[in-house]
């Protein structure tokens, strides 16, 4: 009782006390009258904690839908993913019956410095069997995971030598990328994907920039589908790097949130140059902030589906137990004024529908099936053109969802794992054969095919793990598991960046950027331009 008594007097402080008036609220302390009466006279014990908690998301879910609640334990992995690093062992990894294989070492890392290798299967840490217990991946991280300079002892298997050894590996500060790939496509494009707005992602981005202008890069394609954004700052500093000075980029305004009008500031190095971005529903926030300022100069052009529309601004406040809530306190608008939050009027479960209800409308494959709200229409900063406001942020070139080589057997698949076990295990039983017949990611890319014996092997497989064979599903998908068979198999034995390098060549999204960008004409068509 005296427990629950201080934990909802504390909150009753944080929900109830005003700056401005500094007067105690009749509804906070309701509440705390609710939460003791509960306490004292319910039929049931209860987990005072775990109310409290409840009754804080529910509230914050009310207000809108980006408000959120992070509890004490997952603070820190969120702050890890934007601050750009951890600490640790420096390894992928994948959990495969029951067995942690090592998919890639950081190059530099610790792991890699003592001499472990893709492949490796870990088998004890610290004395302690992990292999064959039902470890979770969330286990794996918490025992390879830990302070800088610490000692891990670990005990690996590995395949093609039959040998067990035993590493002692100090941690490290381990780089956490926000940057999939970059290279280049032809002699004069580049392309760079990221996967999210962390402290590091505008470094990253300008050392890959900087590499790709000696190989010859002239324009850019930008991918930013599935970029669910980050930190405002750096979505502003890459914006930077692609319009002249003095421009505004994106405003933060509030009732109790001073406005704020953020700009370009600097020299940029790709002011110059076809610039198309990649969005699709996935690109949230930070990638709102930079393909809205974009297209409201004119400076580039948006191919894909349209964007989420999450335009609202988060402060994280903290909470005396460790914990903190990440409360709304302004909205983004784009240059001209739109409004890029979408309505969340409806309430909460229907906002995380969203995406669904674009799919049952038609939107994902059909642009005219987009309705945008009455009197939100603006021009563009430069040319004049017609964009639209009302949530999201609508592309120059709308491509279709590819549904085509999608089936249920497909689906199946990929959704109980089974596609990824199978490579897994094909790439870790062929490595070596593999990187002594194709040496080079070059020649891999130009000569490896995935034959029919590899395929069988799949149905095979599949129908080991209860998933029975569909001829006419199976003929719909193939060329499409073909290739990212292909492109998984790639990122195994090289990186990330040689996964997109295949990938993209059957990606629709990217098949219409490069278009655009071969073609000088079909490029100011979109913008409207002439000469």
């Amino acid at each position: 009782m005296k427990n629950i008594k201080y934990i909802v007097l504390s909150f009753s402080f944080v929900m109830i006390f005003s700056a401005a008036s500094a007067q105690w609220h009749a509804g906070g302390l309701k509440l705390m009258e609710v939460m003791a009466k509960i306490s004292q006279f319910y039929v049931d014990s209860i987990d005072e904690n775990e109310i409290i908690e409840n009754t804080i998301i529910r509230m914050l879910h009310d207000l809108d839908p980006h408000s959120s609640y992070i509890s004490k334990d997952d603070i820190k992995e969120m702050s890890e993913q934007l601050s750009g690093e951890f600490e640790g062992i420096g390894v992928s990894f994948n959990i495969l019956h029951d067995t942690i294989f090592i998919i890639n070492t950081i190059e530099g890392g610790p792991s890699q410095r003592v001499g472990m290798r893709a492949g490796d299967r870990i088998i004890r840490v610290d004395a302690e069997t992990v292999a064959g217990i039902g470890i979770s991946t969330a286990g794996v991280q918490k025992r390879l995971k830990g302070k800088k300079g610490t000692k891990v002892e670990v005990s690996i298997f590995r395949r093609n030598t039959g040998d067990e050894l035993d590493f002692t590996i100090v941690r490290d500060k381990i780089p956490m990328y926000s940057l999939d790939a970059s290279y280049m496509v032809d002699k004069s494009t580049g392309y760079i994907k990221l996967s999210r707005f962390s402290q590091t992602t505008v470094n990253e981005f300008e050392d890959a920039l900087k590499e790709l202008k000696k190989e010859g890069l002239e324009n850019l394609i930008l991918d930013l589908t599935g970029n669910g954004g980050g930190y405002l700052r750096s979505a502003v500093e890459l914006a930077d790097h692609f319009l002249s000075s003095g421009r505004e980029i994106v405003i933060t305004e509030g009732d109790k949130y001073t406005r704020k009008v953020y700009g370009s500031k600097r020299g940029g190095l790709l002011e110059k140059g076809r610039l198309v971005i990649m969005i699709d529903r996935n690109s949230a926030s930070a990638s709102e902030i930079v393909s809205g300022a974009i297209q409201e100069w004119d400076r580039g052009v948006l191919v894909g589906r349209r964007s989420f529309g999450k335009g609202l601004v988060q402060q994280p406040l903290h909470l005396s137990d460790g914990s903190e809530i990440r409360l709304t306190v302004a909205r983004y608008y784009t240059p001209t004024g739109r409004l890029i939050q979408k309505s969340y009027e409806n309430g909460y479960e229907e906002y995380a529908m969203d995406i669904i209800n674009r799919y049952n409308s038609g939107e994902l494959t059909n642009a005219d099936s987009i309705l945008f709200p009455d009197g939100e229409k603006y021009k563009t900063l430069i040319l004049g053109r017609t964009v639209y406001g009302g949530g999201g942020i609508m592309p120059d070139y709308f491509v279709p969802l590819d549904t085509t080589s999608y089936s249920k057997y497909y689906r199946d698949m990929i959704g109980k794992g089974i596609f990824n076990q199978y490579m897994m295990q094909y790439v870790d039983k062929n490595r070596e054969i593999l990187k002594l017949e194709y040496d080079t990611f070059k020649s891999y890319k130009k000569n490896f095919e995935v034959s029919d014996e590899i395929l069988q092997g799949l149905i095979s497989y599949a129908e080991n793990e209860g998933l029975a064979f569909e001829k006419e599903d199976w003929d719909i998908s193939k060329s499409h598991i073909k290739v990212i068979f292909k492109a998984y198999a790639a990122r195994d034995l090289w990186d990330s960046d040689k996964f997109y390098e295949i990938y993209n060549e059957s990606d629709v999204i990217f098949l219409k950027s490069i278009d655009i960008l071969s073609h000088p004409k079909l490029y100011k068509e979109k913008l409207k331009q002439s000469g």
